[in-house]
């Protein structure tokens, strides 16, 4: 991506050298890097969560985020994220002006280990996730890493997708789709809100690719191979190529962000649309997902 001379967002709480203090947010990291430590050792998604709560309980107290001074690695991959949230503010305050609504932008919590959020406990094992309770996504830098060594998702625009989904979940949330999912979730099985969750989770993806063409079209960000390196982070995060890739087999009941094909067609959706008007993915039938 082409970044030089980007501002930096002031919406960020920088806190990678203190220490924090389960989960209940949403995440596009959430699947990867527990579910790859869950399914590995021959559970389903379905533990995923728990694993991460009970392991918080082992713990007992809190890690320490460290001390001394940020790699040059570490502060790159700050600026970069930080730019990439400053983008993310100026096309959604345009897309949202362009509809008659007010964007208010999130704040992106950087953090190492664990911290608090206002849901709950972050861990970095579960990956960045948004939590609507404060309106903040929380990130651990070292998920990039983890995405290029784990997974083989690798690319500046790859870990823009990552942010720029987070994102879109804060976007689902100003416009009210969110919370009205997650009610809905509270009344239905557990295999009929993992349903809902795998629709919350396109339309994120649709989100981030909106924002990625309309960032494009202003600043002229992006360059060749960065569609693909988003397309194949899509890929690589989808439930059955982690259930396959650990396991053998799928469970379908079990997805909660979509297949690899779903991810890829909804992020590709928004990239080439570029608008709130083709990211509905509530009221298609699910052979249209």
């Amino acid at each position: 991506m082409r970044l030089d001379g980007r501002r930096e967002s002031s919406n960020v709480d920088d806190r990678r050298r203190a220490g924090g203090g389960t989960i209940a947010g949403v995440g596009l990291g959430g699947i990867v890097i527990v579910g790859l430590l869950t399914l590995l050792m021959g559970g389903n998604l379905g533990d995923v969560f728990n694993n991460v709560v009970q392991t918080t309980m082992q713990q007992g107290s809190v890690t320490s985020g460290g001390t001394g001074e940020f790699t040059e690695e570490e502060q790159q991959l700050a600026t970069f994220s930080k730019q990439i949230l400053a983008g993310t503010e100026d096309i959604w305050t345009a897309v949202f002006a362009k509809y008659g609504y007010n964007y208010r932008a999130p704040k992106m919590v950087l953090y190492t280990g664990t911290t608090s959020s206002g849901c709950g406990t972050a861990n970095a094992s579960i990956g960045p996730f948004y939590c609507s309770a404060d309106e903040c996504l929380y990130i651990d830098l070292n998920f990039f890493s983890s995405m290029k060594q784990q997974l083989g998702a690798d690319g500046d625009f790859a870990y823009a997708y990552v942010i720029a989904h987070e994102v879109g979940h804060h976007v689902q949330h100003l416009l009210g789709t969110l919370d009205k999912a997650h009610q809905q979730m509270n009344r239905m099985s557990k295999a009929a809100a993992n349903a809902v969750s795998v629709r919350i989770e396109l339309q994120a993806d649709y989100y981030a690719g909106v924002w990625g063409r309309n960032d494009n079209a202003k600043f002229g960000s992006l360059e060749a191979g960065d569609i693909d390196e988003a397309i194949r982070c899509a890929s690589v995060i989808g439930d059955d190529y982690l259930q396959k890739k650990s396991q053998g087999y799928v469970v379908e009941e079990s997805f909660t962000h979509g297949t690899a094909a779903q991810r890829k067609k909804w992020l590709s959706r928004g990239l080439n649309y570029g608008d709130l008007e083709h990211g509905d993915t509530f009221s298609i039938s699910e052979s249209q997902l």
